[in-house]
């Protein structure tokens, strides 16, 4: 007769222990190996980064040296050949389903390990159990879990628990979190917002937010967006278990100055993401009217086509687009106006070889030219972007 375990619960119940234990493993990804770890986002107790680092050996296997430098890599990497798990690269499908076959190939490459693993536990602990004994911590969960729920709910919540993080992490995060989504920072990568709500997988839906302010420890950017993990992170620290190193920054405002100076400079770059948020708002109206006149013209145009790319920076269009783009930009002077300061915008944080004096003097000039176009959306924007503190 089969062990029946030292609880005896109806299936639901079972169900109920399996979500459990699944998501204390999700929050240990998330703010341990992930903000803690990868990003020195935020300081742990000992007690809490032995407990985490315990409980992610006892349910994943999964060496934190390796966890950060592959995660380090797809930043550094990103949307390349060199990217280890790119749904751009190597198909939404593969990265999917099979994810975890990628992050295994990678963690066998000793160059990401050495390039990219730096500063992670190196410990006696860490080097004599829990990366020489993985399969260890497994099969003592799973004696845990027969000795408490019995032969088949135990070993079924133990096959959850393992094939958990590597479908719900390595697949859905690394794969639609790089496919399908919504964006609220225009990043240099295709991440995305899975949904606006962080609570399956402990604010990691919050994909984008993430790869554009990478060292945050908090996901949640927008007022209608939860992040789940930083409520858990708020309670290690107000237990005196966690401190927060470094949020997103969030942009501050003053009375606009007569001329944008190095400081001006400095809160632009800061806080770029939110300047070209601002921008396609500011141009939002003036593109649209421009595009319904040009449609009334040409009514066998595309201008949804035509929105996304004015939207869009110029190095992420094909030359067929670019080509296309150019024929009707020449023939309109507003949206050719509007688009091209987009893209001098863009390039005042992207010309790292310019002195902090051409870079004022290229602001100055970009609002002088905004300020004298015509066109009243730039015009105001202009006296936003001089108001940034």
């Amino acid at each position: 007769m089969l062990f029946s375990g030292f609880y005896d619960l109806q299936w639901w119940g079972y169900a109920l222990v399996a979500l459990a234990l699944t998501h204390v493993t999700i929050a240990s990804v998330t703010i341990f190996l992930h903000r803690h770890q990868a990003h020195r986002a935020l300081d742990l107790h000992p007690l809490a980064s032995h407990f985490f680092r315990l409980w992610l050996w006892l349910t994943t296997g999964m060496v934190t040296k390796e966890w950060a430098a592959i995660h380090r890599k797809h930043h550094a990497k990103c949307e390349t050949p060199d990217d280890p798990h790119s749904p751009q690269i190597y198909g939404i499908n593969r990265v999917l389903w099979l994810g975890v076959f990628l992050y295994v190939k990678e963690s066998f490459n000793k160059d990401t390990l050495e390039r990219y693993g730096q500063g992670t536990p190196d410990d006696w602990i860490e080097h004599n159990l829990y990366k020489s004994h993985a399969i260890l911590g497994l099969t003592l969960m799973g004696a845990i879990n027969v000795f408490l729920f019995g032969w088949v709910p135990g070993l079924l919540i133990l096959v959850t628990q393992i094939v958990w993080i590597p479908f719900w992490a390595a697949g859905v995060i690394n794969g639609i979190g790089h496919f399908w989504g919504y964006r609220s920072f225009d990043c240099e990568d295709a991440s995305t917002n899975i949904v606006p709500w962080g609570i399956l997988i402990g604010g990691e839906e919050l994909h984008n937010n993430h790869h554009a302010f990478a060292s945050s420890a908090k996901l949640s950017n927008k007022w209608y967006e939860f992040d789940l993990g930083w409520m858990y992170i708020c309670i290690l620290e107000a237990l005196g278990l966690a401190h927060v190193k470094k949020v997103a920054p969030v942009p501050r405002f003053a009375e606009a100055k007569p001329a944008a100076d190095f400081d001006t400079l400095q809160a632009i770059i800061t806080h770029r993401y939110d300047v070209m948020a601002t921008y396609a708002k500011s141009v939002k109206r003036t593109i649209g009217a421009e595009l319904e006149s040009l449609r009334a013209r040409a009514p066998h145009l595309d201008t949804q086509r035509l929105r996304s790319w004015l939207y869009s920076d110029a190095t992420t269009l094909g030359e067929p687009d670019k080509a296309e783009l150019e024929v009707v930009l020449q023939d309109n002077q507003v949206l050719l106006t509007v688009y091209s300061m987009r893209q001098e915008l863009t390039a005042l944080w992207a010309r790292s070889n310019a002195s902090r004096e051409q870079l004022v003097k290229d602001l100055q000039d970009w609002c002088s030219r905004a300020e004298r176009s015509g066109i009243e959306a730039l015009e105001q924007f202009s006296l936003r972007l001089r108001s940034y503190a």
